[in-house]
């Protein structure tokens, strides 16, 4: 007597394949909402952080780690600065900004004078970033802005300097 297949093997071993890749990609998912998650709270700590150290002169001194002597009053401007292109960094990263809607936000930031002068003040501090990261890039991104703008005798500051091309 023959036996009659009627590709069952191959059925369940497609379903198999297709549970698994299914399986995957909620563990992705779910992997990537938990980074999103730890970079909201990320986000959240370090504004509240700030926020202290700005309405508390003690703790304003705490994050005094300039080269040079800067007063309190400055000092405490310069953590608003942080606070500003720390926000601009998390809406890229979240992926609310796309690199060029990045430099964008950036470049209006760089229209401030106090905000230059924190970010001259700061660039010691990015030189510790490893030169492949995100930051250290970034860092460079807005370093050649802020020389654009300043070399640049052009009234419409919004056209200065080239736009990235969107990150992979």
């Amino acid at each position: 007597m023959a036996t009659q297949s009627f590709g069952l093997g191959s059925l369940g071993r497609t379903a198999r394949a297709s549970l698994a890749s299914k399986i995957k990609a909620v563990a992705q998912r779910s992997t990537g909402h938990r980074r999103r998650a730890a970079l909201i709270e990320q986000h959240r700590l370090h504004f509240d952080l700030m926020c202290k150290a700005m309405d508390d002169p003690a703790l304003t001194a705490v994050l005094d780690t300039y080269d040079t002597e800067i007063p309190l009053e400055k000092q405490r401007q310069f953590l608003f600065a942080n606070v500003l292109y720390i926000n601009a960094l998390f809406f890229h990263r979240i992926g609310a900004w796309t690199r060029p809607e990045l430099f964008g936000h950036l470049r209006i930031l760089c229209q401030n004078p106090v905000f230059r002068e924190y970010w001259e003040a700061t660039r010691p501090h990015r030189k510790s970033l490893p030169r492949d990261s995100e930051e250290a890039i970034l860092g460079s991104l807005m370093d050649d802005l802020v020389r654009d703008l300043t070399d640049s005798d052009a009234d419409e500051w919004w056209v200065v300097g080239s736009p990235p091309e969107e990150s992979p």
